[in-house]
């Protein structure tokens, strides 16, 4: 551990796009050998998240062998700014790397602000292989399937290529020609940064894809957990195991953050021993890894316990994109709110309201049959590629 709170945090504020790329990527390779300031990494615009990003990560010096603070979503609670040092960084590197087989030329498909784009720039300057960048990278415009594929052709074809999505990604390169053709020259695509529907997954394989999922977050330097198989060092255990297996997930290794910047309270709930206590609840048969879901994803209607991803899934299965909010309800405990996008060809699979909630009853039960249903042209997401569910709300409540 290095001097305590000896080193400033230097505001790195990411305009979209590969400018603001090639602004962390200068910066990196100083921070991560311990010259000059910590890079407190956040998005630059007026958005609550960015505003809200750009003030938590640089809240405080930290110790000089912490190398980045990257702010936390905050989609399902409060935003942390998370302490990353030098070592994790490089561990998880190292060991992703050690996993797929090799350095590898990388494609850079999500935004620096986030762990998984920033492991991106990480692994290319361990590879000394520079990344192809993506033109709509950090939301500079729209993800397009075409583009992703013009960028893949760039990729140094010596070496395995790589790139890393998140599930809504994914899902628009299958039903895209080019995208398609683009995702199965890829030697490995890491596949996280939030679920990934069974049904997504099953359509990804059927194609014969190289798709890797990946488990981790923030505070463990992105992705430890491939194919539910732990990156080397690293361990994951349970707590309040109920009887069918099923507790809370704590991970432990190389590649876990230092803690939560200027906030000791949620640092000591959050870093227990060395390990991380996640919010994610899931099963381990030997040291192989199933994600269940959040400990919040169970919710209680009308006295029946319900599990929402289940009902994403089961909808995913028919629709485009589905995700299912619950909020208080005085007479049923919670009320849920289905937000669906339907496919292309609506109308013809079943996809009205009546016939999604006959599904829903069928295979999942009378309680999870969500009580509202708000048709959308797109899901909102947050830039880490998980729903932005406050922007949900809002709309429900317009």
């Amino acid at each position: 551990m290095g001097q305590r709170g000896a080193r400033e945090v230097l505001l790195v504020a990411v305009e979209p796009g590969a400018a603001g790329v090639a602004q962390v990527n200068a910066l990196l390779p100083d921070a991560l050998a311990g010259r000059g300031p910590a890079l407190g990494i956040a998005p630059a615009g007026t958005e609550a998240h960015a505003v809200r990003a750009r003030t938590i990560v640089t809240r405080a010096p930290v110790d000089t062998d912490i190398a980045v603070v990257l702010g936390t979503s905050g989609s399902t609670g409060n935003a942390h700014g998370v302490m990353l040092d030098s070592a994790a960084l490089l561990a998880s590197a190292r060991s992703t790397h050690d996993r797929l087989g090799g350095p590898g030329s990388w494609l850079l498909a999500l935004p620096v602000t986030g762990i998984a784009g920033l492991q991106v720039l990480i692994r290319s300057l361990l590879a000394q292989v520079d990344p192809v960048v993506l033109a709509s990278v950090g939301g500079a415009a729209p993800f397009e399937p075409r583009a992703f594929a013009d960028a893949a052709w760039r990729l140094d074809p010596s070496l395995p290529g790589y790139t890393a999505l998140v599930p809504a990604q994914a899902a628009l390169l299958l039903d895209d020609p080019d995208g398609l053709a683009a995702l199965q020259g890829f030697d490995a695509v890491l596949l996280g940064g939030a679920r990934t529907a069974p049904h997504l997954l099953a359509r990804l394989e059927a194609a014969h894809i190289a798709v890797v999922t990946t488990y981790g977050m923030t505070e463990t330097c992105g992705g430890a957990f491939y194919d539910g198989i732990p990156l080397d060092g690293v361990t994951a255990s349970l707590l309040d195991v109920d009887p069918t297996g099923l507790g809370r997930i704590v991970i432990t290794g190389p590649t876990i953050a230092r803690g939560y910047l200027a906030d000791d309270e949620a640092t000591a709930e959050a870093f227990v021993s060395g390990g991380h206590v996640t919010n994610d609840v899931g099963r381990l048969n030997g040291t192989r890894l199933t994600i269940e879901g959040r400990i919040d994803d169970i919710v209680q209607v009308g006295g029946t316990n319900v599990a929402v991803s289940a009902i994403e899934d089961l909808l995913a299965t028919i629709v485009s994109e589905a995700c299912v909010l619950a909020t208080i309800d005085e007479a049923w405990g919670q009320r849920l709110t289905a937000y669906i996008v339907p496919r292309s060809d609506d109308g013809q699979r079943g996809d009205d309201n009546e016939s999604l909630a006959a599904l829903v009853l069928e295979h999942l039960g009378r309680a999870a049959v969500p009580r509202t249903w708000v048709r959308l042209g797109a899901i909102p997401y947050l830039p880490t590629g998980k729903p932005d569910r406050a922007a949900l709300r809002d709309l429900a409540a317009t």
